[in-house]
């Protein structure tokens, strides 16, 4: 199993790194650069022009490995079809974007409401299926919790909130898709402990997809993901933490995306009450970022963050 499992990883990384350079190309020649915020670090104001949408090298690369090495699995294709789901919004939020020349896309209902379809189906499939785990693992014990009728809710929430915290960690080259390797990295651990091949191929062959991904992103990028990318890998991490049982670890193996989320979270209340702010900027990398930090300084904190994160979780549903 192991050997077959790092064919795909290898495999998926060399369909990324054969496909990000026409893609980029595609990109450069419909023109389909990043806008960027004005208010927003002055050093980002360069990368105007760079083309976004480059989840789409991902998604091509996850997507042909796993028709190839394991087109019959349930769990893969179902997981798979979430990550399409939810990268199409962010396709559409991108093509907004570029189209109008504006630093935003769809509005916060728009996506949400697509969001909230997508998780809502997803629960809803599990739910009705008994060959799929509907039971959340709790820390510390032997013991699963059966929610009932409040399972698809939960999936949903969790889909929202994951999705969404991956979408807000992508700030700077190479940050988000390296802290969700990392996290990857982790559920390729445990999706092996459970015995789910299926699982674990689908984990293997994303993991791979976004380290070539990486070969363009990381600093200085040639490219970005765009939502396109952040909420199909946000919306492929919630899946694999669904169909595991693993929602609560999920929180400790993504921690540097918990914090993300609280930088947001704790900016907008503090602002609203008092008026002041706690971070210079959010989410919690620009803040850095405005301290004097290099951003290649930022990512690489993050990822040792995102290490420490993925270790601890692992260790947590090791125990």
């Amino acid at each position: 199993m192991m050997e077959r499992l790092l064919l795909i990883i290898i495999a998926a990384f060399f369909m990324s790194l054969l496909l990000g350079p026409g893609i980029i190309s595609w990109l450069r020649h419909l023109k389909f650069g990043q806008s960027i915020r004005q208010e927003g670090p002055q050093s980002h104001l360069q990368k105007a022009g760079i083309p976004t949408m480059g989840g789409v090298i991902i998604l091509s690369a996850l997507t042909a490995t796993i028709l190839i090495f394991v087109g019959d699995n349930s769990q893969a294709l179902l997981c798979l079809g979430v990550t399409l789901g939810y990268g199409l919004i962010g396709f559409i939020d991108d093509f907004i974007i570029v189209v109008k020349k504006r630093s935003l896309g769809l509005n916060a209902r728009q996506k949400l409401l697509g969001q909230i379809i997508i998780g809502g189906l997803l629960g809803f499939f599990v739910w009705l299926n008994p060959s799929f785990n509907r039971e959340i693992l709790l820390p510390f014990t032997k013991f699963s919790l059966d929610l009932g009728y409040l399972y698809i809710p939960f999936v949903i929430l969790v889909m929202i909130g994951t999705s969404n915290a991956v979408n807000l960690t992508d700030g700077l080259d190479g940050l988000a898709a390296g802290t969700t390797a990392i996290a990857l990295l982790a559920y390729l651990f445990i999706t092996l402990s459970l015995g789910n091949f299926g699982l674990a191929a689908f984990t293997a062959a994303l993991l791979g997809a976004c380290l070539g991904f990486l070969w363009f992103n990381c600093h200085p990028a040639q490219v970005f993901m765009g939502d396109t990318g952040s909420l199909a890998l946000g919306g492929s991490l919630a899946s694999i933490a669904v169909l595991t049982g693993t929602e609560v670890f999920l929180l400790v193996i993504g921690g540097i995306f918990v914090i993300e989320t609280l930088s947001v979270i704790i900016q907008v209340i503090s602002f609203k009450l008092t008026g002041k702010r706690v971070f210079r900027m959010s989410p919690i990398h620009h803040h850095f970022e405005l301290t004097g930090w290099k951003e290649t300084k930022v990512v690489g904190r993050f990822y040792l963050l995102a290490t420490t994160f993925a270790i601890l979780g692992l260790l947590l549903f090791l125990s």
